[in-house]
């Protein structure tokens, strides 16, 4: 059973305790058994690697009516958590592993979420530029190649936000040049504690610039020769 550790931030802990994170877990761990969605199983592990590790990004930024994209959500980390607490967010997740996308459609169903878009396809190929308020993601590539599957579809004043290790900075400093190219700008990092010994960091990059409408171009393109 979930129990709050009190040395992390209380107000997230005090959203953990809702029961529709207990029936999260039981669906992912069920589900785990037949896809291969998560090597984090045990309960504990879940709700402060995923479940808390998520939920963190509403500490840092008003998410009230945001439009918001989740790019490879994978067993839908960090947008489902944080959907569950604000339902007023309008969220679309793109995936391009079918498998993933049926997972999240039987959790939407069990969570009874509304205004959540579910798309199997690769980022690259969505056909909404400029339009999203929040862009995130979380361990799915460099952030080099990262910035280019997520910064075009930011709208003007919007920010992408990237979920990183504590060990950014060459990762960070190798992606400045394609950040700047698709009308992106370093506005802050935030780093927070997901348990005693284990610290990561949030990446909001602000869209300061229309990006030229070349980008995104193809992943094989992007993976070739990054920004």
């Amino acid at each position: 059973m979930f129990t709050k550790r009190d040395y992390l931030d209380e107000k997230i802990n005090e959203m953990l305790l809702d029961i529709r994170f207990s029936k999260y877990y039981e669906h992912l761990i069920t589900e785990n058994k037949i896809t291969n969605l998560t090597r984090i199983v045990d309960e504990d592990s879940v709700y402060y690697k995923h479940f808390y590790d998520s939920l963190i990004l509403s500490k840092y930024i008003d998410l009230t009516n945001k439009k918001f994209l989740d790019v490879g959500a994978g067993a839908g980390f960090p947008s489902i958590p944080l959907k569950i607490m604000n339902d007023s967010i309008e969220l679309t997740i793109i995936d391009s592993l079918n498998k993933r996308i049926k997972f999240l459609a039987g959790l939407a169903d069990i969570l009874k979420l509304t205004n959540c878009y579910l798309i199997h396809g690769r980022a690259e190929e969505l056909d909404k530029k400029q339009y999203f308020d929040i862009v995130t993601s979380r361990a799915v590539a460099r952030l080099n190649m990262l910035a280019e599957l997520t910064i075009p579809f930011v709208k003007l004043g919007g920010y992408f936000v990237a979920f990183k290790s504590i060990n950014y900075q060459e990762e960070l400093m190798e992606a400045m040049s394609a950040i700047e190219e698709l009308g992106g700008e370093l506005e802050r990092v935030e780093e927070y504690n997901i348990s005693d010994s284990e610290t990561r960091v949030l990446l909001f990059i602000k869209k300061i610039k229309t990006t030229k409408k070349v980008y995104p171009r193809q992943f094989f393109k992007i993976k070739k020769r990054p920004l």
